[in-house]
């Protein structure tokens, strides 16, 4: 497999700007963009492996009921009658319209598969050796990314991860205690660990693997022409006109500032000024709240200039 057909897994947390990565990154005519597999709710035409847990984590040791459906994802086999038994609503239905437009026209084209996924982030290691994945990971401000939580109002249980004892083993035993103690209504407080949790992983695993690519929310939000212009250019994708475009489009200072609770997976959006956001929403309190519980990872991602 030349480096070109390399799939490529976009991930890092929820709400750290994978949607926004990967369907720029996937605005090159010759990449499909399939999104969430891993997510609890995915719809099964898309991807046909049950999954119980946000952020399932993928080893060798449990790989046997994921490596056939994930093998058959990337080569855009869409599983139309698994699909249309478990319609429900006339969303569903729309719903296995557009997902099988995109797995038709990515098989038909020959795409290169796109995975959008930030509950893949503990098993990029999984992904990169057993599918050939390049590997793509977004960072976002902690201080942002539980300002977003906060905001929405998303708690986050973490016996999804504690539940999980392969994942425990390799990459959260030691924050166990941690994990116990959180409070079921503290949102702030959960963002916090989880934003360590997963980013401490990012770092031990990127030690390991020096060909993945780590950026940051921020950095792609300032200059975005650029910034994904070496994207693409690492990726090996093609950066035209149109993709240009689309990713000015995507940024433009026309956009709105914040999106309403009811666009949260929008991603045309003012990218500059929503930077910003997270400063005007939350208190100097929960700052110094979300720095002392990130501090042991976020130095590795952010300058003290930066909080």
């Amino acid at each position: 497999m030349t480096d070109i057909l390399h799939p490529i897994l976009v991930t890092g947390a929820h709400r750290s700007g994978t949607s926004w990565a990967g369907k720029m990154l996937a605005a090159d005519s010759q990449t499909g963009y399939i999104s969430e597999p891993l997510n609890v709710l995915h719809r099964p035409g898309v991807f046909r492996a049950k999954v119980n847990r946000w952020y399932q984590y993928i080893c060798d040791e449990n790989e046997t009921e994921y490596l056939a459906p994930f093998r058959e994802t990337l080569q855009f086999d869409y599983h139309l009658l698994t699909e249309i038994r478990s319609l429900h609503s006339l969303k569903d239905f729309l719903r296995m319209g557009r997902d099988f437009a995109i797995f038709y026209n990515g098989l038909m084209r020959g795409q290169r598969a796109l995975v959008k996924d930030p509950f893949a982030v503990f098993s990029t290691q999984w992904f990169a050796r057993r599918l050939s994945c390049r590997i793509v990971i977004t960072v976002r401000h902690p201080a942002a990314f539980a300002s977003s939580l906060q905001r929405l109002g998303w708690n986050f249980d973490f016996n999804d991860l504690l539940d999980q004892p392969l994942l425990m083993r390799d990459h959260l035993e030691k924050y166990r205690d941690e994990m116990l103690s959180v409070k079921k209504d503290d949102i702030l407080g959960q963002a916090s660990l989880l934003w360590k949790l997963i980013y401490a992983s990012v770092h031990a695993t990127r030690e390991l693997n020096p060909e993945f690519i780590v950026v940051r929310h921020e950095d792609l939000s300032r200059d975005p022409v650029t910034g994904y212009r070496a994207l693409y250019a690492t990726l090996g994708l093609d950066f035209s006109s149109r993709v240009e475009r689309f990713i000015l489009n995507s940024s433009s200072s026309d956009n709105p500032k914040e999106l309403s609770k009811r666009k949260t997976y929008s991603v045309k959006m003012d990218s500059a000024a929503s930077i910003k956001n997270w400063r005007k929403r939350m208190s100097d309190e929960d700052l110094r709240r979300i720095r002392e519980i990130t501090e042991d990872v976020s130095h590795l991602y952010y300058s003290d200039e930066e909080w």
